[in-house]
């Protein structure tokens, strides 16, 4: 049978994209289909938006550390406008080099919906039909909002970067770290800013350690976060929305924000048509090779819900490459994946929590907490977290935790070290570069804790 492609991409994220461009390389027809704008969740409404909004959010402790350090540097005030016009520039731009990289890439481009038809068709928006050896479904996962009243009045990280202005005061519920990632950055931007999480401790599955002292200094901060709440209901109330929380609390705010998880989005894609299986959340179940249960299909990305990181995505997409049009079948390995959450502070981790290493077996705890220099000058009280859990039989690094300022920067390089299996000792045999935050990581001798 004649095709019209040999690989027909549905989604124009980091993933789709990355996997249209590589295939094309090897003399592959490839198209690609994007009902909204090309870059996807990282580009246009999550890690590079929220990241330029963490920076912005960070000028205010700044000015108030340069003014600890001797300099003449007056109270400023933020303009959201300003800012929001800069932010959309910047996102036009980068959707703009992704369609450039596309189009030399030889990729044929559809501004559509596609839809599956069959195991080797798609259906645009558009009314167009067209058939491929290959179809990789790469269209990521949406915010998640709970079903109850009004819940409508809320919004996402989807829209917080569309607002006309920045709310006086904002209730955050949820506990993950697209949550305390928004509450820090809304804090910093001068945001009465509460959070409900109805958890015992927020960050989940991370840390306890770290997750605790993330905690503490977000309250410090001037958070008002508030754990084993939830909201009972929420209505309007003139220009403001009434909140009554499991708490007791009734509270206004100018603005509510929904971080509750995100969801595959599968939803009218026709993979049930198909027959395609997914998951309880509406995932793509696929195998170590992003292959779907239907042989021609296949899935990288968010919307298969293994590892909701960009750089796996990535990854994803070069892998399916290697095995559909390289013939060199490629697994992506999950295994000991660094990452950062943009929290204020920061947390970078790498590996195991102390609470998972030690169901695993016998291990040693190393932590080393302090007050970083740059802050003890500033006067200010933040603390850093070191922490390396190893195992006490092979003596391997199996996580690393850093709570610190630039802990995202730290923690890649620490990634190498342990994706390659460095032991404690290696670690101690490293010299350390003085004064650095980062030279704890080496100079921590004794454990603090066996388990």
């Amino acid at each position: 049978m004649a095709f019209d492609y040999d690989l027909f991409v549905i989604g124009g994220g980091s993933g789709g994209v990355r996997a249209a461009r590589v295939a094309s390389a090897t003399g592959a027809k490839v198209a690609l289909a994007e009902e909204y704008r090309m870059g996807g969740t990282c580009v246009i409404r999550g890690c590079v938006p929220k990241k330029l909004m963490v920076f912005a959010s960070e000028f205010n402790e700044a000015m108030s550390d340069a003014r600890a350090y001797g300099w003449d540097v007056p109270d400023g005030t933020f303009n959201w406008l300003e800012f929001r016009g800069k932010l959309h520039a910047e996102l036009d731009r980068l959707e703009g080099v992704y369609r450039r990289l596309l189009d030399g890439s030889n990729v044929e481009i559809f501004d559509a919906r596609a839809t599956l038809k069959d195991a080797h068709t798609v259906t645009l928006s558009t009314g167009q039909t067209f058939t491929a050896k290959h179809i990789l479904i790469a269209v990521g996962g949406r915010p998640s909002v709970p079903e109850m009243e009004n819940a409508g009045l809320g919004i996402t990280s989807n829209e917080i970067f569309l607002l006309d202005e920045l709310p006086k005061s904002i209730l955050i519920v949820g506990g993950g770290y697209i949550a305390c990632e928004f509450a820090g950055i809304l804090n910093g931007l001068g945001v009465e800013v509460t959070q409900y999480y109805r958890g015992e401790q927020i960050l989940r599955g991370f840390d306890g350690e770290a997750r605790g002292l993330i905690a503490d200094q977000m309250k410090e901060r001037g958070v008002d976060l508030h754990c084993g709440v939830n909201i009972l209901s929420m209505e309007k109330q003139g220009d403001q929305i009434c909140v009554k929380g499991t708490n007791g609390v009734e509270k206004l705010f100018d603005q509510v924000m929904f971080a509750t998880g995100r969801s595959p989005n599968t939803q009218g894609l026709g993979l049930e048509e198909v027959g395609i299986k997914t998951g309880r959340k509406g995932e793509i179940v696929v195998d170590e090779y992003s292959q779907t249960n239907i042989p021609s299909v296949f899935a990288i990305g968010d919307v298969t819900d293994r590892v909701q990181l960009t750089p796996v995505a990535i990854r994803e997409a070069m892998a399916f490459v290697e095995t559909v049009f390289k013939g060199n079948p490629t697994a992506v390995d999950h295994e000991l994946i660094p990452s950062a959450i943009f929290t204020q502070p920061e947390y970078g981790v790498v590996g195991l929590s102390e609470e998972d290493a030690a169901a695993k077996g016998p291990i040693e705890v190393y932590v080393a907490s302090f007050k970083p220099m740059h802050h003890a000058f500033a006067g200010r009280s933040d603390r850093v977290l070191m922490k390396l859990i190893v195992c006490a039989d092979t003596r391997k690094v199996l996580g690393c935790h850093i709570v610190a300022d630039h802990a995202g920067e730290m923690i890649q390089m620490v990634g190498i070290a342990v994706k390659m299996g460095a032991t404690k000792e290696d670690f101690d045999r490293t010299v350390a570069v003085h004064p650095t935050m980062a030279e704890e990581l080496v100079t921590m001798k004794a454990p603090t804790r066996t388990a």
